[in-house]
């Protein structure tokens, strides 16, 4: 059983930047780490995600701007938001798959954290 926590959402104006946090607190090898949105009114939809090798993946919307990380010690994931756009104000939910291949859908995740809000004013 894994459970994971995010922290570090927040408000930010437009073009800042902003590092999210995804605690794991039951065992995550060989785990994908991933993370996930949600704006008002629309489905949740894929950001970006990492294998335990580090190999990284980016939805088109984010690629360039934002950057997936984790650190496997710590059990730890990460995602730098920068060049901000209101856009991108949403929930963001911090997500885990046991190893096979990338999530980018609701029902590839095995485990969800609770979601942390992002807001960008412009």
């Amino acid at each position: 059983q894994v459970q994971l926590v995010e922290s570090g959402g927040g408000l930010v104006q437009a073009g800042g930047s902003l590092r999210l946090s995804c605690a794991a607190s039951g065992r995550t090898f060989g785990y994908f780490m991933g993370w996930f949105r949600q704006a008002p009114g629309k489905e949740r939809e894929f950001v970006a995600a990492i294998n335990w090798y580090s190999s990284t993946y980016y939805a088109d919307s984010v690629k360039g701007r934002f950057t997936v990380s984790r650190d496997n010690a710590k059990n730890t994931a990460y995602l730098e938001m920068a060049s901000l756009k209101s856009e991108d104000t949403a929930v963001y939910y911090c997500a885990a798959r046991r190893g096979v291949s990338v999530p980018t859908m609701d029902e590839e995740v095995d485990y969800w954290g609770q979601g942390t809000q992002v807001t960008v004013s412009s």
